[in-house]
C-alpha cells in the first residue's frame, strides 16, 4: 500500500491482539480478561511491556480493586493494584505542585509495590514502579526516599534510585521500561538524562533494546530547546555527529538484530524512525515497514511543528519509502 494510502491505527496494545481485547474488557471495568492475560504471559519483558498498557487503562476504573476484593492474594492482582496507583500518582503529580496534596497517594503506591514484591520477589515489574516513582522525588533536600538519591555506580553519572535499578537487573536484565523510568528520573531533576542514555547504551552488547534509550534523551533534549525557543542550538541539532552516531548504532545494534519485529516496543520502533529521518541517515524505511499502521503520538507529536502529528509521521513515512531510500 503507499504511503499516501496507509491508514494509520494508533492504539496502545499495537499489534498485540490479545492484549487489546484485555484493554476492551478493563474499559467496561472487567479483570477477568487481564487475569487471563497475565497469567499467560511467559516472559518478564512481556509482563512488564502489558501490565504497563493495562494499568493505563485500569487506572480509570476500578476493575483492578474488585479483581483485589475478590482475590487479595492474587500475585497478578498486587502487581496490577501497584501499577495503577503508580499511574495515579504520577498523574496527581502532573497536575499538582502541592506536596501535601501528593504525599497520601505516594505513600500508597508504594506501600502496594513492597506488598507485590513480597507476594512475588521474583517479579520485576514491582521493582519499576518504584522507579517510575522516583521521579516525583526531585529536592535533594527533601528526599522521599533515600534510596533515590544514591551514589551512582561511575563518577560522572548523576546521584539517583541506582539500588532499585540494581534489584529490578537481578530479576530480569536489562528491562526496558526500567531504564526508562531512570531516563525519566532524571529528566525531571533537570540534568543527566543524556549522560545516563550514553551510560547505559555503552554496557548494551548486540541486539540490546537499551541502544535506543539515547534517542529517547536527545528527542526530549530537542523538544526542550525548541520551546524555550532556543533556535541557534536547534537549527543543526540532527547533524550533529553524537546524535547521528547513536542513531546508526540503534539501527544497526539493535534495529537489525531483531527476529520477529512485531514484537518490538512500537515506541522504541517510531523513536528510530524519527530520529533516522531527522539525522538523514539511511534504513528509515525498513523501520517504518515495521511500524505497519501502529505509529505512536511520541515522538511526533513532542517535535510537531504542526497540530497534527499524523501529517508529520505519513510525510517522514512516505520520503522514507520513495524508492532507492528503503535500505541501505
Amino acid at each position: 500500500m503507499p504511503a499516501t494510502e496507509l491508514t494509520l491505527t494508533p492504539h496502545p496494545a499495537g499489534n498485540d491482539e490479545d492484549l487489546r481485547l484485555a484493554l476492551d474488557d478493563l474499559q467496561l471495568d472487567r479483570w477477568l480478561s487481564t487475569k487471563t492475560l497475565l497469567t499467560r504471559t511467559r516472559s518478564w519483558a512481556l509482563r512488564t511491556a502489558r501490565s504497563q498498557v493495562l494499568a493505563a487503562a485500569a487506572a480509570k476504573g476500578d476493575a483492578i480493586a474488585a479483581w483485589l476484593a475478590e482475590d487479595p492474594t492474587d500475585a497478578n492482582a498486587l502487581m496490577m493494584q501497584a501499577r495503577v496507583l503508580t499511574v495515579r500518582a504520577l498523574s496527581a503529580y502532573r497536575h499538582t505542585a502541592d506536596r501535601h496534596t501528593l504525599l497520601p497517594q505516594l505513600r500508597a503506591a508504594h506501600t502496594a509495590c513492597l506488598e507485590a514484591a513480597r507476594r512475588w520477589p521474583a517479579d520485576p515489574v514491582p521493582g519499576v514502579c518504584l522507579l517510575a516513582l522516583a521521579q516525583v522525588d526531585c529536592d535533594p533536600g527533601r528526599p522521599l526516599h533515600l534510596g533515590n538519591w544514591a551514589a551512582p555506580p561511575e563518577a560522572l553519572l548523576p546521584c539517583g534510585p541506582w539500588p532499585v535499578l540494581d534489584q529490578v537487573n537481578r530479576r530480569d536484565h536489562p528491562n526496558r521500561e526500567a531504564y526508562q523510568r531512570m531516563l525519566q528520573c532524571f529528566q525531571a531533576r533537570g540534568g543527566g538524562a543524556v549522560d545516563f542514555a550514553r551510560w547505559a547504551s555503552s554496557l548494551a552488547g548486540p541486539g540490546s533494546v537499551l541502544l535506543t534509550l539515547p534517542l529517547y534523551a536527545f528527542v526530549e533534549e530537542y523538544r526542550l530547546r525548541t520551546s524555550s525557543g532556543q533556535v541557534a542550538q536547534t537549527l543543526h541539532f540532527w547533524d550533529n555527529e553524537q546524535v547521528r552516531h547513536y542513531a546508526a548504532r540503534a539501527r544497526d545494534g539493535w534495529f537489525a538484530y531483531l527476529t520477529d519485529r512485531g514484537t518490538a516496543s512500537q515506541l522504541d520502533l517510531n523513536y528510530l524512525a524519527y530520529t533516522l529521518t531527522a539525522c538523514g541517515l539511511p534504513g528509515s524505511g525498513e523501520v517504518f515497514e515495521a511500524i505497519g499502521p501502529f505509529a505512536t503520538q511520541a515522538p511526533w507529536q513532542h517535535v510537531s511543528e504542526s497540530r497534527w502529528w499524523e501529517e508529520e509521521f505519513l510525510q517522514a513515512r512516505t520520503y522514507a519509502m520513495k524508492p532507492g531510500r528503503r535500505h541501505r
